[in-house]
This record gives structure tokens, sequence and C-alpha cells, in this order.
């Protein structure tokens, strides 16, 4: 009897999978993930589960744990190579319990929302599961809705309004958009009438605790960190992101936010701050890479993402439509997110192939 690895609950809950060693094969990825180059006007690849028969013997015997997914299929344009598949197998094996992803800035403007829908595009295309973005600005304009696109009239108020009735992933389904690579939202409000309006913080918070238990990744897009609203949200996240802009002024700001993160007695918080530096320009001043290098030793790490025409359109956001280096800095940015929650990727790359012929990404040897 076979199944499809993409079938929910197949892994029945056991004792962690072995840790895959280099073999005769090692130094070639799986052809399940590796990518390959899309050819010139190619429409975006779908990046779907690979849908091999696995046997079912095999996969009681190597006793799975229960979280462990599948991996999906890595989409052409995102290729192959160590931080790749890492990335896919994280994705794949998060144990649960939600890691929410708090995005957050010390300045306004700075491209939280972009970067939101593009980290949560490129997390979708990942993760074998639905993977949620709230929107939490309080705003009633901008935001997820202009970045993900809108299908339909609910909001993150709809959500908040109703959350003792969010039982089930199915209840908040039918309020969230879908972004071009099934990213589910909740955009935000855009009314300010008696009858609709943006949450307030208690519902916000109240709602995020209601969606943490029924979505295995959320990210939140957050206002920046100068309210006690988002001072609050922050402390939330097991992987605080930090937005900036690429200038002086932002760098600085935004290691002013971080030193008042540990003033209040939030280092730990503040060590694995994911520092994401935006570029507005083509052309980067010597100055802002020198403020990016001393910010390296203040925070848990820092990625610039290049300046891309498809980003600075206010348009919907699909990953696999981005030029190939802001490609590899959005998996640079989940990589980094992804390190701060719990997960088994060795077991994902256990569920792919007998660990003898799995190549040795674990033990920091690039996979070719």
């Amino acid at each position: 009897m076979t199944v499809s690895p993409t079938d929910s609950g197949a892994y029945p809950p056991g004792t962690a999978a072995p840790v895959p060693t280099r073999g005769a094969a090692g130094s070639a990825a799986p052809p399940v993930l590796t990518g390959r180059r899309s050819p010139v006007n190619a429409a975006p690849s779908p990046g779907v589960p690979a849908g091999q028969p696995v046997d079912m013997a095999t996969l009681w015997t190597t006793s799975f744990p229960g979280w462990v997914r599948a991996p999906r299929s890595v989409p052409r344009e995102f290729g192959g190579g160590r931080q790749v598949e890492l990335v896919w197998l994280t994705a794949a094996s998060l144990r649960p319990g939600c890691p929410l992803v708090s995005v957050s800035s010390a300045d306004g403007g700075v491209g939280r929302s972009t970067l939101v829908a593009a980290l949560g595009g490129l997390l979708a295309l990942a993760c074998p599961q639905p993977v949620l973005a709230v929107d939490l600005t309080g705003r009633a304009w901008g935001g997820l809705a202009d970045r993900v696109g809108r299908r339909n009239g609910a909001s993150v108020w709809d959500a908040a309004s109703d959350v003792d009735r969010l039982t089930s992933r199915q209840a908040v389904e039918r309020l969230v958009q879908h972004g071009p690579t099934g990213l589910h939202t909740l955009v935000g409000e855009r009314e300010m009438t008696s009858r609709r309006r943006p949450p307030s913080g208690d519902e916000m918070t109240r709602l995020v605790a209601r969606l943490q238990k029924l979505y295995p990744l959320a990210l939140l897009d957050l206002p920046p960190a100068d309210t006690k609203f988002a001072w609050t949200a922050l402390t939330w996240g097991s992987a605080p992101v930090l937005v900036a802009r690429a200038t002086q002024d932002s760098l600085r700001h935004s290691m002013r936010l971080v030193a008042q993160l540990r003033a209040v007695g939030l280092g730990a918080m503040a060590d694995h701050v994911v520092l994401v530096v935006m570029e507005t320009s083509a052309r980067v001043p010597g100055e802002v890479k020198a403020a990016e290098r001393q910010a390296r030793g203040v925070v848990g790490e820092v990625v610039r993402v290049p300046y891309d025409r498809n980003l600075a359109r206010p348009d919907p956001v699909d990953p696999r439509r981005l030029r190939g280096a802001t490609r590899g800095a959005l998996v640079d940015v989940a990589a980094a997110v992804l390190r701060l929650c719990p997960a088994d990727p060795q077991a994902a790359a256990t569920v792919v192939d007998p660990p003898g012929t799995w190549p040795n990404v674990f033990q920091g040897e690039e996979s070719g």
C-alpha cells in the first residue's frame, strides 16, 4: 500500500528521524527539491507538492514526528543550494505552536507591508501547510491589501469582531485574501465608521492569541514601534523582524530602537532581531554599508533586500517574479526567521530520501 507524502497525518508521532549522513551520492540534491533555471518568459512555477508515492511500512519504521510533512518542491525560479534546501526542509517540519514573525520598524514608510507580503509569499511556497499574514497596523489605507490583492470585502475587523467563532482554520479561511502564492492574509479594515473600524489593541491581542492556535506559521504586520501596542506585540514573536530603509538615518533609528529594547530588559529578544534593510535605489552609499556592518554586531542578523521595481510598485507581490538577487535575499530572510522557530529539518529530509543519500546540508557544506 502506498500513500502520497502530502497526505495530512501520514506520519505517526514517534522519535526523531535518523540524522542524515553523507553517502556516495551525497553531493547531489534529491530531484524532488532541486529547482531548475526557468526558461525565458516562463510563467511562475507552482511549487506544488512532489506527490511521489511513499511506502507505508517505511514511514512507520522510520517513525517520523507527527508534525513533519513531506517537503514541497522548490519552484525552478529559486534553483537549488544549501540555503534554499534548508528553508524548504525547515518549513516542512515546524513543530506545533505557531512561531509569530513580528515585523515592525523604528520609522514609517520603510516597506514593512511589502516585506511581509514578499516573505509570506515565499514561506507559502515552502510550507506544506497554510501560512497566515495579519495586518495589525490599525490603518484604514495601504498595508497588505495593496501587496496581496483583495478578492472579497472581509478584513481583520471581521475576524476580530467574531473571534469567538474562529474555532478552526476553515472559519478563518472564509475571511482571508489569497496572495499570488496562496498566502492567507487578513487585510486591514478600510472603513472608519460606527459599524466597522480597525480593531483596538486589546482586540488584536485576543485575535492573535486565537490565530496562533490554528496556523503553523503567522506573520504580523505591525505599526512602527513607537506605540504601546507595537512595543508589546514585538515581544510575542519568536522571530522579531525590524525593517529599515537603506539610509543612514533609518539604520541609526533602528539601532536606537534595539538599544531601547536592551535598556528595558529585552536584551535576549534584541539578540535575535533580524534587521532587513530595504534598498530604495540601485546604488547604496558607502556610509550605509558601513552602518550595516556596525549593526551586524548588535542584532542577530542583517539582510539587505536589493532594489526591485516589482517591489516598488503598489501591486500584489509574487516572489517568483522578482529579480534573482531579490529572491536570494528573501531566502536569506526566511532562513534567518526559521532558524528561530522549532523544527526538525533532518526528519523532513528523511521523508524525501533515505539518510545515506541525503546531501550533507546539515554540516555546513554546499550541496551544489
